[in-house]
């Protein structure tokens, strides 16, 4: 442990050196090495390949020294492993929930078997995990693969799904995904770090031993490109990344245009605020801000807001704790250049350090770092640096520590310190984080949701709500793997418009002037241009706005205002204003019908039964506003958890062609009885029945502002809506072009994206929306919200 062997326990106690690392700590990790030559390959149709000829890549223990290498796999072991997997999930997929939970469970008792393996294993390769969670995961994963049958039976597996995790994750990160993702019945294929390569491999061989069908699990390892070359691969149907904010964007923009769903975890780079309330019991506030901030891996970085009439209290209680600590090791040189660059900028800025003692010259060791005095924009606050590094702000009133709390573009988590139960369950209902620990932080279970909100991500992984990432609607087609098309992204949608001359022009008629709606206002188009709305026959029915960028930007406004004030009003108030929208409708019937006739074409029947459609479907939005909530749940932890969905807050739908009326009405009220703020961009070919539907949204109860309703081209607002900053998700029906633009352009800043190729989904003549299934509109509701956790303890 320490130098000499004769010191005492109070020597080593009084120098707190790390202890010497002992190679027969890991003499099982070493072993299971050996038997492999220390040169580990990938894992693929239930057995280690190790081909030759490829290029390696080295992984290093703490000291630096060698644990093992992996190889890098080429594009035809790629080949190999996805056909291996497709094949494994026809055989996987086809096994009852019950033979799969066994499975799991068989894992679960091998996994108790090998722990000291595991955990040696996760230690060596500098990313340690925690064996009993990884085991209660594994357990709780088991029973949603029994009860899948029973309680999600229209939902499928989506099939071969890529998991694509960096170094800088935990190792518990790749199994939050992988173990979801069996249980629903999919197949995997993971791609690890290199740090977290040779324990996914070791799990891997434990999966085959807990009797996994081969090419049901896959592991392939290989350089930083590994993730886009896996899931160019015409065999994989979903890809799910956990890293870092610019490296998701990367992939994000390299599988734009291949038709391949993608969500992405950026918690890594996340900052999120640790607040402390007067109200507080400083002592165990400061306690926590400590072990939280300074400890060698976290997974996240963090922002100290305290409140001023206590920040001279806990800055003195800072100092006295962190005076002696050791300094911490970071994880590469790159890190050391980041750390020193935010800390001569805070100190450029007027701000001041408390150090445990002075930072070494070089190397990867740096002491735990309070800085003070900085403002909020500030870039060691906005994003901080991996390492030991803690901004401190202050805040006056508690409003003002939520809102301080929501400045940061991620929203990861939360950990707010107070004794005042009201306080902290307004505090938690105020920022908008994923999941936020009161008078605690950094705790997890298996079945609550971890929803990363803005920057931090754009999926929900844990408890049932992580589920469904896994699946799809059984009647829902899958999108179609595609080729990019050569876009350039820079001019989509600025086209300019192109001049028609209507045929069947009749000059006795005077053509309608339409309007369109935004901010509960009718206006015509920023730019003052119009569009001619035609009949099949091409006779022209109205002259509509031209909407674009201003037009989007002022709606986009309005519904900021409101958008607040819509959420906090109680679901049965939301409901009832749906219901005013529903009658209001029915009052419109003969009008509503006429207009689905002249603008597609479809017999009075058929038009008076989408009107139909459309009433009762937004009957069915307003009866369900007060039906969905989250709850308590229960946890092995001492104390309770809450979990609630929440409304995303602005969403742009961009609308499909098919059956105009029905399917605005069915999105408008899956987003509304949430408490979003809707942008509708109505159908470019068919858009006269969205238009007529603005005097009944004028009738009804929904607040200006709430729904927006903007006519013109589909790709020109299209751009607009996924450049505008303040948009959280985009629904959108359109061509293959639009979806490789959105996914594309989308990720900085991140937007929720809900993508549907229009050729593929209307060849089923309209069926989606007259005859949608419960797991279709379960879908759409889903789309609407996100979800948050609270944790509070009780002892």
């Amino acid at each position: 442990m320490a130098n000499s062997t004769s010191e005492t326990v109070y020597d080593i106690f009084q120098s707190m050196e790390y202890g010497a690392f002992s190679p027969s700590a890991a003499a099982a990790a070493r072993a299971w090495l050996g038997r492999h030559s220390h040169s580990l390959g990938f894992f693929t149709d239930g057995k280690f390949v190790c081909p030759v000829n490829r290029q390696t890549h080295t992984v290093t223990d703490s000291t630096g020294g060698t644990v093992c290498s992996v190889i890098c796999a080429k594009d035809e072991d790629i080949s190999s492993c996805g056909s291996s997997a497709s094949a494994g999930f026809k055989t996987w997929s086809e096994l009852s929930g019950h033979h799969r939970a066994k499975v799991l469970l068989r894992l679960a008792s091998t996994l108790q078997r090998y722990t000291q393996c595991v955990s040696e294993l996760c230690d060596l390769c500098q990313s340690p995990c925690s064996l009993p969670a990884l085991i209660r995961l594994t357990q709780y994963y088991a029973g949603w693969a029994q009860l899948q049958d029973t309680l999600m039976p229209e939902w499928i597996p989506r099939g071969v799904v890529a998991v694509v995790v960096s170094d800088d994750c935990s190792f518990h990160s790749i199994w939050l995904k992988v173990l979801p993702a069996l249980a629903m019945g999919n197949a995997v294929i993971v791609v690890p770090g290199v740090k977290l390569a040779p324990p996914a491999l070791l799990l891997a061989q434990l999966f085959m031993e807990a009797a996994l069908p081969a090419g049901v699990l896959s592991v392939v390892t290989g350089d930083a490109s590994m993730g886009a070359r896996v899931a160019e691969n015409n065999q994989i149907s979903y890809l799910t990344y956990s890293g870092r904010q610019q490296d998701g964007e990367v992939l994000a923009k390299q599988t734009a245009g291949w038709g391949l769903p993608l969500s992405l975890c950026l918690s890594v780079s996340a900052a999120c605020p640790f607040i402390i309330f007067e109200s507080a019991d400083i002592d165990s506030a400061v306690d926590g801000v400590i072990e939280a901030a300074f400890k060698k891996k976290k997974d996240w970085q963090w922002v100290l807001c305290v409140q001023e009439s206590v920040l001279d209290n806990v800055v003195s209680r800072l100092k006295l704790r962190i005076t002696g600590m050791k300094c911490v090791p970071l994880g590469s040189e790159s890190d050391r250049t980041l750390v020193d660059a935010a800390v001569q900028d805070a100190l450029q800025q007027g701000g001041t350090l408390i150090q445990s003692c002075s930072p070494p010259a070089s190397g990867v060791l740096y002491p735990p770092t309070v800085l003070c005095g900085l403002a909020p924009p500030s870039s060691a606050v906005v994003s901080p640096p991996p390492g030991p590094l803690l901004p401190l702000l202050s805040f006056r009133s508690a409003a003002e520590g939520a809102a301080l709390g929501n400045r940061t573009p991620h929203g990861q988590a939360a950990s707010i310190w107070t004794e005042d139960l009201n306080l902290a369950l307004e505090a938690s209902k105020s920022l908008c984080v994923g999941s936020v620990w009161v008078n605690s932080h950094s705790v997890t279970d298996p079945s609550l949701p971890q929803c990363g909100r803005r920057d931090s991500g754009n999926c929900t992984d844990g408890g049932k709500e992580g589920l469904y990432q896994f699946l799809r609607p059984s009647p829902s087609p899958a999108m179609p793997r595609s080729t990019p098309s050569s876009l350039d992204y820079a001019a989509f949608g600025t086209a300019a418009s192109e001049f028609m001359v209507p045929e069947g022009f009749d000059p006795s008629s005077v053509t309608r002037s339409c309007s369109q709606y935004v901010g509960g206002k009718l206006c015509k188009a920023d730019s003052g241009c119009s569009r001619t709305v035609q009949a099949p026959g091409g006779a022209v029915l109205a002259h509509c706005p031209d909407g674009g960028r201003k037009d989007v930007r002022n709606a986009v406004e309005a519904a900021l205002k409101v958008q607040p004030g819509w959420l906090r009003k109680s679901p049965a108030a939301r409901a009832l204003s749906l219901y005013s929208l529903s009658d209001h409708l029915e009052k419109r019937r003969r009008e509503m019908a006429a207009s689905i006739q002249a603008q597609t074409g479809l017999s009075v029947e058929e038009a008076d039964k989408e009107v139909e459609l459309s009433i009762s479907r937004l009957s069915y939005w307003a009866a369900r506003c007060d039906k969905q909530s989250g709850g308590m749940l229960l946890l092995p932890q001492t104390g309770s958890a809450l979990s609630a969905p929440e409304a995303l807050g602005v969403v742009g739908v961009v609308l499909p062609d098919a059956k105009p009326l029905l399917s605005l009405v069915s999105l408008l009220g899956a987003a509304v009885s949430m408490g979003n703020a809707v942008i509708l961009v109505p159908s470019e070919k068919y858009p006269l029945p969205a238009i007529d539907f603005i005097q009944v949204l004028q009738a009804s109860d929904i607040p200006a502002g709430v729904v927006s309703v903007i006519t013109g081209r589909r790709n020109q607002l299209t751009h607009d809506l996924a450049n505008h900053s303040e948009i959280q998700a985009i629904w959108y029906w359109g061509s293959l072009e639009g979806c490789q633009f959105l996914q594309h352009t989308c990720c900085s800043p991140l937007k929720r994206l809900w993508l549907h190729c229009e050729e593929e989904e209307g060849k089923d003549g309209g069926k989606y929306w007259s005859h949608p299934s419960p797991s279709l509109q379960e879908e759409m509701w889903r789309e609407a919200v996100v979800w948050k956790s609270v944790w509070i303890p009780t002892a």
